[in-house]
């Protein structure tokens, strides 16, 4: 009886683990408010004004609606994603939110935006054990 009892807390244990940390392998995407509060902790070096605030803030929403639209249409057509499409998908995306930035932000902000800000955004790859292996 003792052992079962044990047995049961440790899987339970296991399970809770598992959940605390995220639900066990499964990849969970941020939100877009998500997204923009990260953005927007970012954007602090900028000093940007209320205006600019408003507007980037609109623009980074909009963008990352669209991203997310892109990711659902990936997931409903079910099967393997066509990288290379969803790839340009999301370039083309980048571009036109770029091309509104440019508009709103000053030329030195939008500099500095282009050579810090956004590459610390993109998530990063996680390098699972090292070199060798199938690239």
């Amino acid at each position: 009886m003792k052992k079962a009892i044990l047995l049961i807390a440790i899987v339970l244990t296991g399970v809770l683990a598992v959940q605390a940390q995220g639900g066990g392998g499964g990849f969970q995407r941020r939100t877009p408010e998500e997204r923009l509060k990260m953005t927007k902790e970012k954007l602090v070096d900028l000093k940007l004004n209320q205006d600019q605030t408003t507007k980037s803030d609109s623009v980074f929403m909009d963008s990352y609606r669209a991203q997310d639209k892109i990711f659902e249409e990936m997931r409903a057509s079910g099967g393997q994603p066509d990288r290379e499409a969803m790839r340009e998908k999301m370039q083309k995306l980048a571009a036109d939110r770029d091309e509104k930035l440019k508009k709103i932000f000053t030329e030195d902000q939008f500099k500095k935006w282009k050579d810090e800000i956004e590459p610390s955004l993109r998530p990063q790859r996680r390098n699972n054990g090292g070199g060798g292996g199938n690239k």
